[in-house]
């Protein structure tokens, strides 16, 4: 993947954006203003200014800019102001300084017909112009140019200015206070040194009226995988964006130079370029202090003075005049608890690279020795860590594999299960350079894989782990050691179906098959408890048989079964309602609080939001897994089984209509990136919810979720909401033969009459995909599904109301082979071969409506509404459709809904309402009603014209505003609106004959 070698849009700048904006509106109306624009090199100063040039040129505004020169005192003087005024030049002609030539000169030396830098002709040096006077004349130009428009003078690189520079800007500001300008300069914080003039000189401006600071901060986590998305083209992966975010600290400058050069957005190796920037600063440090900060590298970003003096072993006074120097280069910021800390990681891992092998290995070796005989030099808790990683980088194997066990140990405890997962790794890869790493360590191969394999899996390293399971399968004795084999089997299964690559239903069983006759135990109880879970998804009959052994076992070896993370509970859901099952649930939950079981506690709460949303309970899911996301997170299992938590609050905020919640929760699950299937709820929810909002960026989302259904296992009540998904955006695409095929392949699925919760959205999308296309063949087999599925739920009830309707409403070819009973026959009144019941389906809509009020969810309740609204417009039930489309509209615009707002817009503009749904005059002229309906019946315009008595071209400019009128793409489509919602009189209009004989 090539990246871009910068970013073409603005990220995280909004507010500054927005200060600058409103600073230039302060300037329009007559009160001068200054904006000083600081920020660490690479931070985006320029970026901003560009974005607010552009908007302040489109606002009407006069824009100059000027560039200070990297030459410090003994450089160019005025150079920002003469590039300024060489654009007044360009633009504006001589004329704009016409009488003091000679006085511009001195800046813009081509005034005076001279070589740039010569003298000007009075003789003198600009150093020895009266400066008042030259101060006094540029701000009269400057006021004006402002009179005619306001006037923006953009001044970047302020660091870089000289005295004459500075003092200019000094008299603008203060003496001068020219009207209708905006005075913007840009600086380098890093740049300011102790002794910098710029210092004092920001100091005395700050104490001027009218000026602001505004201080330009790194990106957050966002703003780094917005650029990225940007340079990429393509939405990043979240560890790579992690990668990237960790090292350049969120500086777009360096984010861009690792995307241009990483694979694809990060490398292992800092880019040369950006080396050699790097390490330029460093050079320009005395010798001692650049020798103290690679010590320092070595330590860390962050390090303690009294670590680094161990290590350094120099004099106190000797240390202190390294480490100032250091500080006062801009590399290294003290903080007030005495440590410090490299001003950018980048710098840290640049200085840090630069090292020589030997002095690499021998400063690694002093960090570790120094924290292993004084823990408390480094932060609680990080002293294992520390030690592990010097005696690692040191070389020093044997000490780095024990360190790198304890370490792996401590982390457990603290929860933090991808770093121990890691430390875990790296005993792996030093078990084969210590000859004797058994004896040293305790344990045997098997037992480090066994160990690290549960630790990637909770960290949510599913890839990992299963390559894992594989390595100890190979290693285990299966005829010594059953449980042992079983338990890698089951591990084994699951993870290949929490990654979608089959059922895992081989590896389960066979599981099974070595346990059984395994004796009781704990472990094996736990075991069965374990496969029960999985099997329950795949064939819920053994599951229960599975669980009931569980449970028998369990209490032979008084294993309390109830703390077993609800894997009995959701057992109880494959036979019981679940309602039933709730109370379960709510016991498992409170003896897991009970106990102090995070792991189960976070399981039951998973389990508890799902059964209380399928129960329309959606405030109470909501907030059990809000409780559940910051349990997980807690205990640092967010990325495993907590995944499942920000996808079930974000699918409850989705059902209450708190959209931009639920958006956030998608987020946060984006930025956690869940592996396998456990990642695809959060994005299909995500897909949707973009869908629903005809936001930029659904298709992509959209995408990414459905490429899921091309992996080779997908458990159904994953694949059904899949299988929706599809034809929602088909038809929100109007790509009717998509749709039509994607509603076919989801009543193929075998599945589909097995869970009711997830088929009943599936078949409302395949019925309004019937209902656009007047599919027969179709709505009959949805038909067919509707009446074998169940519908205990407020939902699911809801669903089936509106297939009801849907499939009421719908016409059909009447004679075509499948057609529903309840479309054919003598209550079907037939007309060029199409079913016609105007209003036949109002009854059912309302029902519908009725029923989606009941559950609570708004969108679809707006979507019911507004086929509620075509239902009575057929029915010439106009109060009703007023009313209808009125709070269609208010949801729409409450969600953020755009598309369904358009549907409400524009239904109100065919029945001939206005306004927010208040009844107006009809939508067609008379004359356009009878043009309407001999377009129902299938006359061309030249037949049209002869029935009306009017010329052939009258009648195609009738039948043109007709089809704009009813936002329609051509007569079949308006005659069959106008069939469905009833803009036909039902009695013929009289041709020019009758009424001339009446």
């Amino acid at each position: 993947m090539t990246a871009r070698a910068a970013s073409t849009v603005l990220v995280g700048r909004q507010p500054e954006l927005a200060g600058l904006r409103e600073a230039l509106g302060r300037a329009r109306a007559g009160d001068p203003v200054t904006v000083l624009v600081g920020g660490e090199a690479g931070v985006g100063k320029t970026r901003l200014l560009e974005e607010f040039g552009a908007h302040a040129t489109g606002a009407g505004a006069r824009l100059l800019i000027g560039q200070c020169l990297e030459l410090g005192e003994a450089g160019l003087p005025f150079a920002p102001f003469a590039a300024a005024l060489r654009d007044v030049l360009r633009h504006d002609g001589p004329a704009a300084f016409a009488g003091y030539e000679a006085e511009f000169a001195r800046l813009l030396p081509e005034l005076a017909r001279v070589p740039a830098g010569a003298a000007a002709p009075t003789g003198l040096p600009v150093s020895d112009t009266p400066r008042g006077y030259l101060f006094d004349l540029v701000a009269d130009l400057f006021r004006r140019i402002a009179e005619e428009r306001p006037l923006v003078l953009l001044i970047e690189d302020l660091h870089w200015a000289d005295r004459s520079t500075r003092d200019l800007i000094g008299f603008l500001v203060r003496a001068a206070r020219a009207t209708r300008l905006l005075l913007v300069c840009t600086y380098r914080t890093d740049e300011l040194h102790r002794g910098h003039p710029l210092r004092p000189f920001l100091a005395e401006l700050d104490r001027a009226r009218g000026v602001d600071r505004i201080e330009l901060g790194r990106l957050d986590r966002d703003g780094t995988a917005a650029i990225l998305a940007d340079l990429l083209g393509a939405e990043p992966a979240a560890r790579a964006v992690d990668d990237v975010h960790g090292r350049t600290q969120g500086n777009p400058f360096f984010i861009e130079e690792l995307a241009a050069a990483g694979d694809p957005v990060g490398c292992a190796v800092l880019p040369e370029t950006l080396r050699d920037l790097l390490l330029a600063r460093v050079d320009r440090l005395p010798e001692p202090a650049q020798r103290v900060l690679r010590m320092a590298a070595a330590g860390g970003t962050r390090f303690a003075h009294q670590l680094l003096a161990e290590v350094a072993g120099l004099p106190e006074a000797e240390l202190e005049d390294a480490l100032r120097a250091a500080v006062a280069g801009q590399l290294v910021v003290a903080d007030p608890d005495g440590d410090y800390e490299f001003r950018h990681a980048l710098f840290r891992e640049a200085v840090h690279d630069d090292l020589l092998p030997g002095e690499h290995a021998r400063l690694h070796a002093r960090y570790a020795a120094a924290i292993e005989a004084q823990p408390y030099l480094v932060a609680a808790g990080r002293a294992p860590a520390e030690i592990a990683h010097h005696w690692y980088a040191a070389h020093d194997h044997p000490r780095a594999l024990i360190a790198a066990r304890a370490a792996a140990a401590a982390a457990a405890d603290r929860y933090a299960y991808a770093e121990q997962s890691r430390l875990l790794e790296r005993v792996l890869e030093l078990w084969e350079l210590v000859p004797d790493a058994g004896e040293r360590l305790g344990m045997d191969h098997l037992r480090v894989l066994e160990e690290t394999l549960a630790a990637a899996t909770t960290a949510g390293d599913y890839n990992r782990a299963l390559t894992l399971t594989r390595a100890g399968l190979a290693e285990v004795d299966t005829a010594a050691e059953p449980l042992r084999a079983a338990g890698l089997l089951h591990r084994r299964g699951r993870l290949l179906a929490l990654l979608g690559k089959s059922d895992g239903t081989a590896e389960v069983s066979e599981a099974y098959r070595l346990a059984t006759g395994v004796p009781d135990t704990p472990e094996r109880v736990r075991l069965l408890a374990d496969i029960a879970a999985h099997l329950v998804k795949i064939d819920p009959g053994q599951a229960a048989a599975v669980a009931d052994e569980a449970m028998a076992a369990a209490e032979a070896v008084g294993e309390d079964v109830a703390l077993l993370p609800t894997r009995i509970a959701l057992i109880c859901r494959t036979d019981q309602a679940p309602d039933l099952g709730l109370s379960e649930l709510r016991r498992a939950e409170a003896l897991a609080r009970a106990t102090g079981n995070a792991p189960a506690l976070v399981s039951a709460l998973v389990y508890l939001s799902d059964v209380l949303y399928e129960l329309g309970r959606y405030a109470e899911s909501e907030e059990a897994a809000e409780a559940g996301v910051s349990e997980a997170r807690r205990v640092g299992i967010s990325r495993s089984t907590g995944a499942y938590l920000l996808s079930n609050r974000a699918e409850a905020l989705i059902a209450l209509g708190r959209w931009d919640e639920a958006d956030a929760a998608c987020a946060e699950a984006a930025r956690i990136d869940p592996p396998g299937v456990s990642g695809l709820h959060w994005l299909q929810l995500r897909a949707g919810l973009r869908l629903a909002r005809a936001h930029p960026a659904a298709d992509e989302l959209v995408g990414r979720a459905l490429a899921f259904l091309a992996r080779p296992y997908l458990w159904p009540n994953h694949r059904l909401p899949l299988r929706e998904l599809r034809i929602e955006a088909a038809l929100a695409a109007d790509d009717k033969v998509a749709a039509l095929a994607a509603s076919r392949a989801a009543l193929a699925d075998e599945r589909l009459v097995d869970l009711p919760r997830e088929a009943w959205p599936v078949l409302s999308a395949v019925a309004r995909a019937a209902a656009l296309v007047g599919d027969a063949a179709l709505a009959a087999e949805a038909s067919a599904v509707a009446a074998v599925l169940p519908a205990r739920y407020p939902a699911e009830l809801a669903h089936a109301a509106q297939v009801t309707a849907i499939l009421t409403g719908v016409e059909f070819d009447a004679d075509a082979p499948g057609a529903p009973a309840e479309h054919s026959g003598a209550a079907v009144e037939r007309r060029s071969g199409r079913a016609e019941r105007p209003g036949a389906a109002l009854p059912a809509w309302r029902a519908a409506v009725a029923q989606w009020r009941a559950v609570g969810q708004p969108y679809p309740l707006g979507r019911a509404l507004l086929a509620l609204a075509e239902a009575a417009a057929a029915a010439g039930e106009r109060d009703e459709v007023a009313g209808a489309v009125r709070e269609a509209a208010e949801i729409a615009t409450r969600l953020g809904a755009a598309p369904l707002g358009e549907q409400a817009a524009t239904l109100a503009r065919r029945v001939g309402l206005r306004g927010a749904g208040r009844p107006g005059p009809d939508l067609l002229t008379s004359r356009e009603q009878e043009v309407l309906r001999l377009v129902a019946e299938g006359h061309s315009n030249s037949r049209i014209a002869e029935r009306l008595f009017i010329s052939p071209k009258t009648a195609s400019v009738h039948v043109s505003r007709i089809i704009a009128k009813l936002d329609v793409t051509n007569r079949v489509e308006a005659a069959a609106l106008a069939h469905r919602l009833g803009l036909l009189d039902p009695t013929p209009p009289a041709t020019p004959a009758q009424r001339r004989g009446r």
